[in-house]
């Protein structure tokens, strides 16, 4: 039994028209989502653009959570931070809260080496023992790849019990797999390639598009683990379409585009994101249309 489950949805953050956390939309979002897929949520990470949150909104956010999942899944807390001290700070406050376990990303724009890193995450995981901590490997937004090697002797610190890896590199994560103890847990970063992580020793998704799709997803991971990858494959390749738009632009921008024209009231992104051009909400509007995701809520 893997301790996170094997669909982790990173949840939007749904704003007010006047730009402010709408708690009550959070809430009702969670529990959806817990209804239709999610064995976790995860919450202020870059989905639910937390570069933008205060901190004293992410805290109300993991308490609004909490209270809407009561127990019914786990809820993750993204505490991470560039700042190790800052890292902690937040991670023990999760704890403090009663959370299930905290995302903690790479370091951006400082670009620490590699040694920096090991010290980083393990200096988190020390501080709040009884957490268990998942890393997050995303170069393309860090500017750094955690290492092979790095996560291997991360992966031996008792509460590091899993990884988000968004490198895009199945190289990446079969070395990995191959380095670490099987109870260490790896996550596809991307939904477009968790099928093939899941090939190569992986155990589910973080996920975005499982705002949207979460119950297809979890039959995926399911079909695959009970020895039917063809039904897995079909499930895949019908989703590919949605998995590829929803990142159209730079995320959450589309799966936000995405809700709202479900019916979500989910308001509009912070600054400095903003909502594209026409074209680009059509081509997200013909691709839910022919996924039949346009359906009244």
């Amino acid at each position: 039994m893997v301790y996170f489950g094997k669909v982790l949805t990173a949840m939007i953050t749904p704003f007010s028209p006047e730009g402010l956390v709408d708690y009550g939309v959070v809430e009702q979002l969670a529990d959806y989502l817990v209804n239709h897929g999610s064995d976790g949520l995860v919450v202020c990470g870059t989905t639910g653009e937390s570069p933008t949150l205060s901190w004293d909104e992410e805290y109300q956010l993991f308490k609004s959570v909490k209270q809407a999942v009561a127990g019914r899944a786990k809820v993750i807390a993204g505490t991470g931070s560039n700042s190790t001290q800052e890292a902690i700070e937040a991670t023990r406050k999760a704890l403090h809260l009663g959370l299930d376990g905290t995302l903690q990303v790479v370091p951006y724009y400082n670009r620490p080496p590699q040694e920096g890193l090991f010290q980083h995450f393990s200096q988190i995981a020390q501080a709040v023992p009884d957490l268990p901590l998942m890393l997050y490997n995303i170069p393309g937004r860090t500017g750094c790849n955690l290492a092979v090697e790095t996560i291997t002797r991360l992966a031996e610190v008792d509460n590091i019990m899993a990884i988000k890896e968004a490198s895009g590199s199945l190289d990446q994560v079969s070395q990995i797999r191959h380095q670490t103890a099987a109870e260490f847990a790896i996550y596809s970063g991307d939904d477009s390639l968790t099928l093939p992580v899941l090939a190569v020793g992986g155990c589910g998704v973080v996920s975005v598009a499982s705002h949207l799709v979460g119950d297809q997803i979890q039959a995926m991971i399911q079909a695959y683990g009970a020895g039917q990858p063809q039904v897995a494959s079909q499930i895949h390749l019908s989703l590919l379409s949605l998995f590829k738009v929803l990142f159209i632009t730079t995320n959450p921008i589309p799966v936000k585009i995405a809700l709202a024209l479900q019916g979500w009231r989910v308001g509009s992104v912070r600054l400095p994101l903003c909502y594209p051009q026409d074209s680009t909400r059509e081509t997200i509007q013909r691709v839910l249309e022919q996924t039949g995701l346009l359906t009244t809520l």
